[in-house]
């Protein structure tokens, strides 16, 4: 992978006050760190341009990201294999594919991301506002105790969340105070969900497909 900035087993990492623009593809990567805090990133590249993630996080741990904004061809933030305890306050997501955790289990690989938490973040613009994401394989994935709450904004696509599980499913979703329309005048948003199990309080489109 292609990146402007790449962070590998930094601990205490403290970046802020960063503008990157048309990075080739990843804009910043964050692999085997602890404890960074990332704040006032602005990020920008057009939405046409593919594979162009704004961050990617993997391997990590009590990860901050936070009042930043980020526009990009693919997903604003990626969370993968092997995180834990990430967090994402104050993001302006737009345009892009939104917060992704994912994918996970790629080529049979047992992946495992938990405690995560999406606050006070808007998305215009966007494919998706929240989604985790796995790919179809005889691999282990596990995904357990994800919080989004407090988010709203528009989304270019029909599905403005998706939770996309494999047959191991997701566990302990929470969607509290979830706002996000379509872009489109007059179409409606929904919520996909499959194999995720948690509840949703407040949160628009209605996720009755998010079972207990």
């Amino acid at each position: 992978m292609v990146q402007v900035l790449g962070f590998n087993s930094c601990n205490g990492l403290i970046v802020s006050s960063l503008s990157i623009t048309n990075s080739p593809q990843a804009h910043i990567t964050i692999n085997g760190c602890e404890g960074a805090t990332f704040s006032n990133i602005n990020i920008k590249s057009p939405a046409n341009s593919p594979n162009t993630d704004g961050i990617d996080i993997s391997s990590s741990k009590s990860i901050l990201i936070k009042d930043s904004n980020i526009a990009c061809g693919d997903d604003c933030i990626a969370i993968i294999g092997d995180s834990s305890d990430i967090n994402a306050t104050g993001i302006a997501c737009g345009p892009g594919h939104g917060i992704s955790i994912g994918s996970l289990g790629k080529n049979n690989g047992h992946d495992k991301v938990e405690q995560v938490y999406v606050y006070n973040c808007s998305f215009t613009n966007t494919k998706n506002g929240a989604r985790i994401k796995t790919v179809e394989s005889e691999g282990g994935v596990e995904v357990s105790g994800v919080t989004f709450r407090g988010f709203q904004g528009t989304s270019a696509d029909d599905r403005a969340i998706t939770l996309a599980c494999g047959s191991k499913g997701c566990f302990d979703i929470v969607l509290d105070q979830v706002d996000i329309t379509s872009s489109r005048a007059g179409k409606p948003a929904a919520c996909s969900s499959s194999n995720a199990h948690g509840t949703a309080t407040s949160t628009v489109p209605n996720c009755d497909s998010l079972s207990q």
